[in-house]
């Protein structure tokens, strides 16, 4: 996913997210896109471990806007900076969902319920995952992670079974759509550019995925998980009393 021809690939295949929206005086919004995610904690929650870090997402964040310019790639806020541990529900689904009036008061009961169950994962030290390097998506950038053994990536796996093979979760609509691809997002691309411009992107990006790869390899350690609303790319929040997993 981060190799050099892997980015000229993916760059011949990247599209417009519908996440974002020209703005004719801020450059690109986020579009309302609601719903629901286990992600680990918003930066000025998180482990100090992860600061350092964090910053470094941040400056590779600033060099990608630099290279693709604002007409293309649309940050998400670096507040929001996460790594989604278990996709809930969102958009069509969610505004489905929330006809029913006790259906957020039901999913935030039953993930405290599921969060409690998996207290046998909890072995009271964070899951490390190393950075591999940026990793290009159809529809967004981000830096890609991987679990360090098997035995980091087996208690995530546990994790995301006691969420999607729970029954009363099932009930409310919520059900696993995707595999556990572990990134952080920087932005998503608001347009697509040129061809040509699209060529010359591919070297800037094996380049700017340099410090990621030739220094000594970064750590993110996921010290838990939190239930977090949304409203839309750049606005994730929860209330002090929904459900919280430390690992």
């Amino acid at each position: 996913m981060t190799l050099p021809d892997a980015y000229r690939t993916q760059l011949q295949n990247i599209q417009e997210s519908p996440k974002f929206e020209p703005h004719p005086d801020q450059g690109f919004v986020p579009t309302n896109f609601p719903g629901y995610s286990i992600i680990t904690p918003s930066k000025e929650d998180e482990s100090p471990e992860n600061q350092a870090l964090y910053d470094l997402l941040e400056k590779s964040q600033t060099q990608l806007v630099n290279e693709f310019g604002a007409a293309v790639f649309a940050p998400v806020a670096p507040a929001t900076f996460h790594l989604t541990l278990a996709d809930l529900i969102w958009d069509s689904a969610y505004r489905h969902a929330k006809k029913d009036p006790a259906f957020e008061a039901q999913l935030q009961t039953q993930i405290a319920d599921i969060f409690q169950a998996c207290q046998p994962i909890s072995e009271g030290k964070p899951i490390p995952l190393q950075v591999l390097g940026l990793m290009l998506m159809p529809r967004s950038i981000g830096v890609c992670l991987a679990p360090i053994d098997e035995v980091s990536y087996g208690r995530i796996l546990k994790f995301r079974r006691a969420i999607y093979q729970n029954h009363p979760l099932m009930g409310l609509g919520i059900e696993q759509q995707y595999y556990f691809t572990p990134h952080i997002t920087l932005g998503y691309f608001g347009s697509v550019p040129s061809l040509e411009k699209r060529v010359q992107l591919s070297d800037r990006i094996t380049q700017l995925n340099q410090p990621w790869v030739a220094e000594t390899p970064q750590v993110f350690k996921v010290h838990r998980a939190e239930l977090y609303k949304f409203d839309h790319m750049s606005h994730y929040y929860r209330e002090g009393d929904w459900a919280t997993f430390e690992f």
